[in-house]
């Protein structure tokens, strides 16, 4: 019988994400649109002896809670959620939306009261994947809505996503650990570097990495992967950016966004759409500095799909995220919100490395 694509890329979770073993416990959450992959996750982590949970989302979920949600509601948190997060050896997010517009216009009032009500958990989840206590994943299931959202058809669409995550070669897992190796060599450069300079016709952006950690992503904790990031020293940032791809975020896409910055500090921004969403999302705590700089590898993602799980990895781009660091980079800034920003850097983009020059026009030259 041949091998499903469902398949294939469950056993690529199990076994390349997760690692998943005998004993394990897996927390699987995910919307009924992917049942035919959580169905295959489901088999293939059995058949290693792990116990497995789930949280399937029907489609409107989001927006009727939002809608309908009171204080008490929306200060409550999922007894399951919250013990797999603490307490379950292995955490997989299935991304499959039903509708990219349930977000679209909600009440950021009530948003903002959400994330205050899940910071702590949030912060027992990110010491558990900053210490390696806990593996997880990201990945993406294709729909018809994300692939509208793409402006795809949803054959295209699909082999986009199955192409961005090797699952067209015969051995994806062979593919991701060469992956691996090579951006090995671009981290080690930069990890031995103080400095680092991104410039470009359209940005001019210094800042410290001394004793932050960049991180190899190699397809492990997202599916697709392939960037390299750090959190720069929050104090360190200067310069100007001109982010060239549009910004979504909360389901609001912002576009020409360009932010000033002064000892790390964004003094003053602007946008030629949605400014009026960027004034409100700098209003909120820690959002003014950044909790991350990265490089995008993955040249199979050639085109933005408004997705950030995608796009922020485009082969040739740079992203830079205002607030909430991570903690496995040695950063420190704390913020509810974690923007990515994406900008491209095949035309002139440079990056340095304290004195060295190490890419240039999409591509490191070491």
């Amino acid at each position: 019988m041949l091998q499903s694509i469902e398949n294939k890329y469950a056993n690529l979770l199990v076994d390349y994400c997760l690692s998943i073993k005998k004993g394990d416990k897996l927390y699987v959450k995910t919307t009924t649109a992917a049942e035919p992959l959580l169905i295959e996750v489901y088999r293939e982590a059995m058949k290693r002896g792990a116990i497995v949970e789930y949280d399937m989302t029907f489609a409107g979920k989001q927006a009727l809670w939002m809608k309908h949600a009171n204080e008490e509601q929306l200060n409550h948190i999922s007894t399951s959620y919250a013990n797999a997060l603490r307490n379950f050896d292995a955490y997989l997010v299935i991304r499959a939306p039903m509708n990219l517009r349930d977000e679209h216009g909600l009440n950021t009032n009530k948003l903002k009261l959400r994330k205050e009500a899940v910071r702590d958990l949030l912060n027992i989840y990110n010491e558990r994947i900053a210490t390696e206590d806990m593996r997880r994943s990201l990945c993406m299931y294709p729909t018809q809505a994300s692939a509208q959202y793409a402006g795809m058809t949803l054959d295209n669409y699909k082999d986009f996503v199955y192409r961005a995550c090797h699952l067209d070669k015969d051995d994806p897992m062979a593919a991701w650990r060469n992956v691996r190796t090579e951006q090995q060599r671009y981290v080690d450069r930069l990890n031995a570097c103080d400095v680092v300079h991104y410039k470009g016709s359209h940005i001019d952006v210094k800042f410290s990495v001394k004793g932050r950690t960049w991180i190899n992503s190699d397809g492990r904790t997202n599916m697709p992967s392939g960037e390299v990031f750090t959190g720069p020293v929050e104090d360190s940032v200067n310069g100007k950016v001109y982010f060239s791809y549009p910004s979504i975020y909360m389901g609001e896409e912002v576009e020409g966004v360009t932010l000033y910055i002064k000892d790390g500090y964004i003094e003053k921004w602007d946008a030629e759409k949605g400014k009026d969403f960027l004034d409100k999302i700098f209003q909120m705590k820690g959002t003014r500095r950044f909790g991350e700089a990265a490089v995008g590898t993955n040249y199979n993602i050639n085109r933005m799909t408004k997705n950030i799980l995608f796009d922020e990895k485009i082969g040739g781009t740079i992203h830079m995220a205002i607030g909430q660091s991570y903690k496995h980079t040695g950063g420190e800034n704390e913020s509810v919100v974690h923007w990515d920003m994406i900008t491209d850097m095949t035309e002139d983009g440079e990056i340095w490395a304290d004195d060295e020059l190490i890419y240039e026009k999409g591509r490191f030259i070491i």
